[in-house]
């Protein structure tokens, strides 16, 4: 790989990894109600990419459906969960998507797993389950590390779904994801939640600039990037190097927001990233899937 070109994959996976730590602070240290959060984001994405949401990929169901759960359904359970788990815990129980888009594969459209892909979820699970565990809780599983593992499931679902629909360019696909979330989550936003303007208002230039960033930098232009380096390098190489997105966003969850990184946590990171490693060495097609899909939100 080009050095020009491996840089730009740690600008994109620093981006996905600071959008983290920004989510984050928008949730817990605005206040910003996550629904709301979700609903302006994917309004502000729909808004942008709609010059290419023509011609509607068929069925125009599916794409609606996989739009929604790849956005406002997946990312509402996220902003949702990140407002009580941390940053770092939280990259890593995300990585969690690998096996599960893995498993899904072989339930829904009969793809194989060997032995070394299975070895690599046991290991990721294992992680995950680690990272999650909150000894010192009255409830054993960290409340806010189930939602973000729900949108990890959600998200795995939806690229099981999208391998099902052919000939969808990323731009418009974004396109997509921004039309059929932001009509559900303002329903969502409006039903569940109440002072969003006033928080959103409170919070000022801030909570303008974190939206800007989301939708803008995050969705649109380093998703682009992604995209163009996936296509101009084979995925068994692109995806080793994606292991820097959970490792940038656990160093900047201690420097930023103070995150914890006792020794259970490290162990756990440690063997879920070892266990995705494994699967994302692997070059079938189904791993191409699996990570083309879920750095595309990070």
């Amino acid at each position: 790989m080009a050095l020009r070109d491996l840089f730009l994959m740690f600008v994109v996976c620093f981006l996905w990894a600071a959008h983290t730590i920004v989510s984050k602070i928008v949730v817990s240290g605005m206040e910003i109600p996550p629904l709301f959060y979700a609903a302006i984001r994917f309004g502000i994405v729909a808004v942008l990419a709609l010059p290419w949401l023509l011609p509607a990929p068929r069925p125009r169901w599916r794409i609606v459906l996989v739009g929604f759960l790849m956005g406002g359904g997946g990312f509402a359970l996220f902003f949702l969960g990140i407002k009580t788990a941390s940053p770092s815990s939280a990259a890593v129980v995300s990585q969690l998507g690998i096996p599960i888009t893995a498993l899904l594969s072989l339930m829904i459209l009969g793809e194989r797993i060997d032995g070394r892909r299975a070895l690599g979820i046991v290991l990721t699970f294992a992680g995950g389950v680690l990272v999650m565990w909150d000894p010192d809780g009255g409830f054993p599983l960290s409340a806010g590390l189930l939602l973000v593992l729900a949108s990890t499931a959600v998200g795995s679902l939806a690229a099981v779904m999208m391998k099902q629909i052919e000939g969808v360019k990323p731009l418009q696909f974004q396109s997509w994801i921004g039309l059929a979330s932001v009509m559900p989550m303002i329903l969502l936003t409006t039903t569940f939640e109440t002072g969003q303007v006033d928080k959103a208002m409170a919070a000022g230039w801030n909570f303008v600039a974190a939206l800007l960033f989301s939708a803008l930098v995050v969705s649109l232009i380093a998703h682009t990037i992604y995209y163009g380096l996936i296509r101009k390098y084979p995925a068994n190489m692109i995806a080793p190097l994606l292991i820097m997105n959970p490792l940038l966003t656990v160093a900047l969850g201690i420097l930023v927001t103070g995150d914890r990184f006792d020794a259970r946590t490290a162990v756990g990171t440690g063997l879920a990233l070892c266990g995705v490693l494994i699967i994302a060495l692997r070059r079938s097609s189904a791993m191409r899937l699996t990570w083309a899909r879920w750095k595309r939100f990070r």
